[in-house]
């Protein structure tokens, strides 16, 4: 595959706080590194967006073990990640996926230490489900009525909001879908679940050889893992320490601030170019580090009755001393204070 065709890859899901829109200029910071790391990889944007060589070594991390085991699997065995993927919008089956997985405890720990481990299934019903539920909670425990062991039946979700446990949440039914289940134009039934699978199998070609870790921010930004391979691009996109959406659930919401003290004790080594995430206001970063506004998307915070998610204007990238100088972010973001 070309580095043509990597750039044209997108996420198979929606991720919030992606930065898909602000990627291409992160990488003019970055460079055309030896060595990239990702600890909070999320839907991987920016390291689907990399418009350089990617036979270079390239490390990420998530904490959460049905992401990361997606991107696991999907290196491994694409075409059965795909087979349990590929299904049809269903309500009744979105809530029946969503409580199964949250009851498979073992499996996210094996994630946590066994770096070779996966399973095709649990990743295909994840993503499946991950492409039609609506906001946050898609298979977190806060967001199911799950609480006994795993020998116990699995107890019903109440049907609506009034009830003592979480409210039935509708999958996302608007036109143009998400993820995976994007429309896609002048196919039918069959040319779809061809697109689609394609699609996995190119996901699978670019993530041939990325290392991917679950578990800890830190554990993937040692000097063994960073400057050691020479010079190394690391992208720290914690969840922000505030925001109008639970970006941040089940996570220390202190964790911003310690992902910071790491940048800036370690921003001024010449191998190491940083690119710190947050909103305006989060992160005071010495006068060495070049501050770049930019504007997400809307998200669901468009459909609040005020129809505006104003933190989105808020969003800031932070770049450590020794990443590469350019005007065209300062260019293309027009009306940001």
């Amino acid at each position: 595959m070309s580095t043509e065709e990597y750039e044209r890859l997108r996420s198979p899901f929606p991720w919030y706080g992606g930065k898909s829109r602000v990627a291409d200029l992160i990488w003019e910071r970055f460079g055309d590194v030896r060595n990239f790391i990702d600890p909070f990889f999320g839907s991987g944007a920016v390291l689907l967006a990399r418009p350089y060589d990617p036979s270079r070594t390239e490390t990420v991390n998530d904490k959460d073990c049905f992401l990361s085991n997606l991107w696991r699997a999907l290196q491994a065995v694409p075409d059965e990640v795909a087979r349990y993927a590929i299904w049809p919008v269903s309500e009744p089956d979105l809530h029946a996926r969503h409580r199964w997985l949250v009851m498979q405890e073992d499996f996210c720990e094996r994630m946590k230490v066994d770096p070779d481990y996966y399973d095709a299934k649990i990743a295909g019903w994840w993503l499946w489900g991950c492409a039609q539920w609506i906001g946050t909670g898609w298979c977190s425990a806060r967001f199911s009525s799950v609480d006994g062991p795993a020998s116990e039946p699995l107890p019903a979700l109440p049907r609506g909001g009034n009830g003592s446990g979480p409210p039935r949440q509708l999958p996302h039914l608007g036109n143009a879908w998400m993820g995976l289940h994007r429309k896609l134009p002048h196919l039918g039934d069959a040319g779809r679940v061809i697109a689609m699978r394609c699609y996995l199998m190119a996901l699978s070609e670019r993530m041939f050889g990325v290392r991917v870790a679950c578990g800890e921010w830190d554990r993937v930004l040692g000097p063994s893992v960073t400057w050691r391979h020479g010079l190394t691009a690391i992208l720290l996109d914690p969840p922000y320490e505030e925001g109008e959406i639970e970006y941040a659930v089940g996570t220390d919401r202190t964790l911003s601030a310690k992902v910071r003290a790491w940048a800036i004790e370690n921003g001024n080594n010449p191998l190491l170019r940083i690119a710190l995430c947050g909103l305006s206001g989060e992160h005071d970063m010495p006068e060495t580090w070049e501050c770049m506004p930019w504007i997400a998307r809307g998200g669901y915070g468009s459909q609040r009755q005020d129809g505006e998610n104003e933190n989105r204007k808020r969003e800031r990238v932070w770049y450590s001393p020794h990443c590469l100088r350019s005007d065209k972010g300062q260019l293309v973001l027009q009306g940001v204070a």
